[in-house]
């Protein structure tokens, strides 16, 4: 018995390699279709998977990019500016979309803060030019602080309102 992408496996492959765009576009209409054994499985699997593997990584980025910043807030009080606070506040509010639209991977998030957090101290590093030794080598905020859209580390500063 054929496997269910014998059949059309090498045209499929070709089409993977050389245009991937149009293989999308041409798996979506076989699968729209049921036409079930002409579909590139082994690709579509690999396609499927990769997806899964890109929304951790796009919420481990985000959330490096976050604690560079939270770190950079409060290590360079002499720095702070609008710029970071909106960098900060985009962040918090993208991770927040994120896990809306994929619920499954918030458990996700304590896993990835160790990882986000060694990122984000070499973001604040290379950013302000401060040694390593500056930043503590353990995480240093609770995670739900750094979601918090309150928490800003470190002194008060006038660009951040009061939460009444």
């Amino acid at each position: 018995m054929a496997s269910p992408n014998s059949e059309v496996a090498p045209e499929s492959d070709s089409l993977y390699e050389s245009d991937f765009y149009a293989w999308t576009q041409r798996q979506s209409l076989l699968l729209r279709n049921q036409q079930w054994q002409q579909i590139d499985l082994v690709n579509v699997i690999e396609e499927i998977e990769s997806l899964g593997r890109q929304q951790r990584q796009e919420l481990r980025n985000r959330l490096a990019v976050l604690i560079g910043h939270l770190l950079k807030w409060e290590y360079q009080r002499e720095k702070r500016s609008r710029s970071w606070l909106a960098t900060i506040s985009i962040q918090r509010l993208d991770i927040s979309e994120l896990i809306a639209d994929n619920p499954s991977l918030k458990p996700y998030l304590s896993e990835a803060l160790e990882t986000a957090y060694r990122k984000g101290i070499m973001l604040a590093m290379k950013e302000t030019d401060l040694p390593q030794k500056t930043f503590l080598t353990g995480v240093t905020y609770s995670l739900e602080a750094i979601l918090s859209e309150s928490f800003y580390p470190g002194e008060a500063s006038g660009l951040v309102e009061p939460n009444l």
